[in-house]
């Protein structure tokens, strides 16, 4: 291509984008066959042709889960951003502004207040594109914040986790966001509310320590990596080789850390039937 016809493409005037290969197929993570774009999208970002489920951000899955109509994002909280001042190849400032450019989210955590079949419900959702969903002050205080709102409006909050743990940018700072997170369940539970959580892939590091495991219902979509620290260093420290399908949604459910496996086209009605029940007593007594 000619620097003339280069700089025409880059200045198009508004002119609609162009239809390429790059957009108009798929290339599926998990059977590494090409799906067609729309195909894939209508299906929920899963594979049809070998049921991979794709990582995906709040708004997908607020349209997903939410009534159509129903659902608003609660405003992301303001915290100090770099409290370190940290730097390691690039400043943290600058890895925020890029994350923020490519998601459009201010942070890795963002809230909703909605209806789910007609249950009023508070969802958050951590993005993995922002930064893999690390959790930092950001994240403790939008974790907070969507508490807050549950109670305020008196019904469920279901957190959607996926995340590489810590922020490691913000240090001691980070961990101190599960005390917070946990106290915020506590808050939660003595307000008689059902904390739900559901894992996607990847959930790990410290936000499996913290909140990821608390939850009075325990759900995780099909074949998604859950764990606290990397196979290969407990295999390094045992000193053993552990099954194919470890730290998988499966191998949790078989040993009772979970509590159901859920994929993605029935997720929306499986949590309205949960909620159903959980907040059955709460509608009686009115």
């Amino acid at each position: 291509m000619s620097w003339l016809n280069s700089v025409r493409n880059a200045l198009s005037f508004g002119s609609k984008p162009k239809t390429t290969s790059d957009n108009l197929w798929h290339k599926c993570k998990g059977c590494e066959q090409m799906v067609f774009s729309k195909e894939w999208e209508e299906n929920q970002y899963v594979c049809p042709k070998c049921d991979h489920h794709d990582r995906i951000g709040p708004t997908e899955r607020f349209a997903e889960l939410f009534d159509e109509g129903s659902w608003q994002v609660i405003a992301a909280p303001k915290v100090t951003e770099d409290p370190l001042k940290f730097r390691d190849t690039k400043r943290y400032s600058d890895r925020l502004k890029t994350a923020r450019a490519d998601t459009a989210e201010v942070d890795a955590l963002v809230n909703a207040h909605g209806r789910i079949d007609g249950h009023p419900a508070v969802i958050g959702v951590q993005d993995f594109a922002f930064m893999g969903g690390s959790m930092g002050l950001a994240v403790g205080e939008a974790f907070v914040r969507g508490v807050e709102n549950a109670i305020r409006e008196h019904c469920p909050y279901v957190i959607f986790t996926a995340s590489g743990g810590a922020r490691m940018q913000e240090g001691i700072l980070s961990l101190m966001q599960m005390p917070r997170s946990t106290v915020a369940i506590v808050m939660l539970r003595d307000a008689g509310l059902p904390y739900i959580v559901v894992l996607t892939d990847p959930t790990s590091g410290g936000v499996m320590a913290a909140y990821a495991m608390l939850g009075d219902i325990q759900i995780a979509e099909p074949r998604a990596t859950l764990a606290f620290t990397g196979r290969r260093v407990i295999e390094s420290t045992i000193r053993e080789k552990l099954p194919d399908d470890f730290q998988t949604s499966e191998y949790y459910l078989e040993h009772g850390l979970i509590d159901m496996v859920v994929h993605r086209h029935q997720l929306k009605a499986r949590l309205a039937t949960v909620i159903g029940y959980l907040t059955a007593g709460e509608k009686q007594a009115a």
